[in-house]
């Protein structure tokens, strides 16, 4: 197992002195297959060696980029100290491989200062989600992320999902934000909004990244320029040779490709997000089935179906 350094030099961010049309090239970066990463643990504790040969075989079989503490890393039960410790051993491992930080809450003050730990931290960019519980109005998140836009110099992925905050980002606010070069995509995980995902392709700039894993396939026929799908955890060069198969015109591959992965999703998404993945990933050997208190591990059936899913998946 390789040692990592926690002594790692920040990535390279814009400034806002440089030009609008140089950080609007940020943007094509934000492209691809994305990994909301687990975070694994042991005993209680964050599982440093555990976390370590997921990025490593992550990294082996070819992603884009790495989101580290989103809600599929169980940001919510975690203390800073640990979310710093997982983005420097990620930043560390990735190499030119971009890794951008999670990051939530309900108070804009507090989150900007949050922001600004992070970005001493090294994190190439952060997927921010609108503020939660608080259901504020649409100019309200508006300025709520022009506020965090103005705490840091680092690139911004929208982060939309209604269902866990409890407000939908409509896309006159989108488009308003877009209009600042520094909001460079957007995880659109609206639950199947596919007017919502049109607009969104056809009438902003943003790369637009499918937040939905089973809607991955159909986002990218759409236009889309990929997903933060945490079923890419499992075999991610799978989901590259899909999407690499619809920017060909080869959509009965693509098509195909994304049939044979149907089945896995449906299973990581039968009960609550991450415990099927963990199970999953305790399959493979790669970590412990541990999560956090409120989130449990999965049924033993659905423990069976994914032992018995997984081998026509690995072996693809």
């Amino acid at each position: 197992m390789m040692t990592v350094s926690t002594a790692i030099a920040p990535t390279s961010t814009s400034t806002a002195t440089e030009p609008q049309t140089a950080r609007a090239d940020l943007r094509r970066a934000f492209t691809g297959v994305w990994v909301p990463l687990v975070t694994p643990f042991r005993d209680g504790a964050l599982d440093v060696a555990a976390l370590e040969k997921l990025v490593l075989m992550l990294l082996r079989q070819g992603v884009d980029g790495f989101v580290v503490c989103g809600t599929t890393g169980e940001a919510a039960t975690q203390s800073e100290s640990e979310q710093l410790t997982q983005l420097r051993l990620v930043r560390a491992l990735a190499g030119n491989v971009p890794v951008i930080m999670g990051v939530s809450g309900a108070d804009t003050y507090s989150m900007s200062r949050w922001i600004e730990r992070i970005e001493a931290h090294g994190a190439s960019g952060l997927l921010i989600s609108p503020p939660q519980y608080v259901r504020p109005s649409q100019e309200g998140i508006r300025l709520h992320y022009e506020a965090l836009a103005a705490a840091t110099s680092l690139p911004i992925v929208l982060y939309n999902i209604p269902y866990r905050t409890g407000v939908n980002m409509e896309l006159p606010t989108i488009k308003a934000l877009a209009a600042n070069p520094q909001f460079v995509a957007i995880k659109e995980s609206g639950g199947g909004n596919l007017a919502q995902l049109s607009g969104l392709i056809e009438q902003t700039p943003l790369r637009v990244l499918s937040g939905e894993d089973h809607l991955l396939f159909v986002s990218a026929c759409m236009g889309g320029h990929g997903g933060i799908t945490a079923a890419a955890h499992i075999r991610p060069d799978l989901h590259r040779r899909m999407l690499a198969h619809v920017a060909a015109g080869n959509l009965p591959a693509a098509r195909q490709l994304a049939s044979a992965l149907s089945p896995l999703i449906s299973l990581l998404f039968s009960e609550p997000n991450p415990g099927p993945l963990k199970a999953a990933l305790e399959i493979m050997g790669v970590m412990r089935n541990e999560l956090r208190l409120p989130m449990t591990p999965v049924s033993p059936a659905l423990y069976r179906q994914l032992e018995d899913t997984l081998p026509a998946i690995l072996g693809l």
